[in-house]
Formats: structure tokens, C-alpha cells, sequence
């Protein structure tokens, strides 16, 4: 579980916890909080204080060998860990690209593909969960390096589910809406833009992190067990609008 000290990573390794799993948790920032949460439902908790910016394919296996290392084996890898970089398209940095492009689509793909190996030298059988946006449906305005990240992690989702379907290995990702979280605070902040964006929503509210929580679990388990390639989105009607 990347992302796990706060917001929907957080939501998501305790709703897996709530359903029985022992999460081990990924992130930069402290996870003593998270880990504590995990623990109070009766579940153990690995963690591993991992930088995503610039991740190698050989760290990504490092990262799923520890994982299994701690806990005894890995059956659901959730990318969740994100970053944004607002800025016109004109002006935007060489830099703020190449951070949010690195931890939202490159070291998603490299865990992924850490996953796939370590599910499929086990004899197949697996889950990934790929957290992606409405900005993978959509162009929005001043994001173009998260748009392109997470249109890309879209587009693995579904190419990992078309050569790994065979092998037992079930890759799909749920696309967020508006939520509550560090991400949209400043759209939040701005009157303007908050109320615009809850006038569009059907629900008429922000998504809590919690939300995402069902979608997670039918994916995460033996229930959507068929569902391969799907990009499912929890948005409170934001797409239907």
C-alpha cells in the first residue's frame, strides 16, 4: 500500500485492515499514526520508509521482497501514493514533471511489474489496484504532468489486465473524484472553484477517503474475481454529470 500515512492511503490499508488483511504500508512521511490504526483492529502492519521519487525496477522488487519478507507473502499491491504540481502549461517545470510523472505513473508501473513477478513465479493468483483519477477521463486545467500520469496509469491498468488475466492475476483501478484530501486543498480553499466544483457533483458533497473503501474491497477480493481492466469511478456522479 503506497501513500499510506494520510488520505485515501490511509482510508484504504485500514478498510483492508477492517476486512482482515495485514497491510504493509509505503510512504516518506510518518506512518506511526497509520500503523497504529491497523494495529487497533487487531492486524499486523509491516511499513517500509520508501521515496518513490526516481524508483528503479530493482528497488520495486526490494520493496515487494520486503513486503514478504515481513508478512509472509503479498496478495494485493494498491498504488495509491501521489503528488500534484499546479502550473500553466506554459510555464510548467522540466521538474514538476518529472516528480509528479516519477511517483504517479513510473514507480506505480515499476511495483506493479515487481507484483506481476513475484504472483506469477508463485504460480499466478493475484490483485493490484491502481488509484487513479477523474483527470484519467479528463483534461483539467493546469495539471498537465498529473493528467498525463494518471491517463498513463490508466492505460497500464488495462494493458497489464489483457497479458495478466491468464495467469489469475487481476489488475484494475478505481478513479477517484473530488475528495476531501491534501490534494484539493486548494481547490477547496478558493470559494470560487469550491462551489463550482459542488454544484457539478450529483452527491452535492466532496468524497471522504473512506468512500473509496467498497470499490477497493469487491476489487481487492474474491468477489471481483472477473473484473479485469476496470478503471471504476467513486466520484458522487461527477462523470455521469
Amino acid at each position: 500500500m503506497t501513500g499510506a500515512a494520510r488520505g485515501l492511503g490511509r482510508a484504504c490499508a485500514t478498510a483492508l485492515a477492517e476486512a482482515g488483511a495485514d497491510p504493509s504500508l509505503l510512504d516518506v512521511l510518518p506512518m506511526d499514526d497509520a500503523c497504529a490504526e491497523v494495529e487497533a483492529l487487531g492486524r499486523r502492519c509491516g511499513r517500509q520508509s520508501v521515496d518513490l521519487r526516481g524508483l528503479t525496477p530493482e528497488r520495486a522488487a526490494d520493496v515487494v521482497s520486503a513486503c514478504v519478507e515481513t508478512l509472509g507473502r503479498l496478495d494485493v499491491l494498491v498504488n495509491c501514493a501521489g503528488v500534484i504540481r499546479r502550473s500553466p502549461a506554459l510555464d510548467y517545470s522540466p521538474e514538476d514533471w518529472d516528480v509528479v510523472v516519477s511517483v504517479d505513473l513510473s514507480a506505480a508501473f515499476f511495483l506493479s511489474q515487481a507484483a506481476g513477478r513475484y504472483f506469477a513465479d508463485r504460480g499466478g493468483g493475484g490483485k493490484i489496484i491502481n488509484i487513479a483519477s477523474m483527470l484519467s477521463f479528463q483534461g483539467g486545467v493546469h495539471v498537465p504532468a498529473y493528467v498525463a500520469a494518471k491517463s498513463g496509469l490508466a492505460g497500464f491498468t488495462r494493458a497489464l489486465a489483457n497479458e495478466w488475466a491468464a495467469i489469475g492475476v487481476n489488475v484494475n483501478a478505481v478513479a477517484p473524484g473530488y475528495m476531501d484530501t491534501d490534494l484539493t486543498a486548494v481547490l477547496r480553499e478558493d470559494p470560487i472553484v469550491a462551489e463550482q466544483t459542488l454544484a457539478r457533483i450529483p452527491a452535492g458533497r466532496w468524497g471522504r477517503p473512506s468512500d473509496i473503501a467498497g470499490a477497493l474491497l469487491l476489487l481487492a477480493s474474491d468477489a471481483g474475481e472477473y473484473i479485469h481492466g476496470a478503471i471504476v469511478p467513486v466520484d458522487g456522479g461527477w462523470l455521469a454529470r
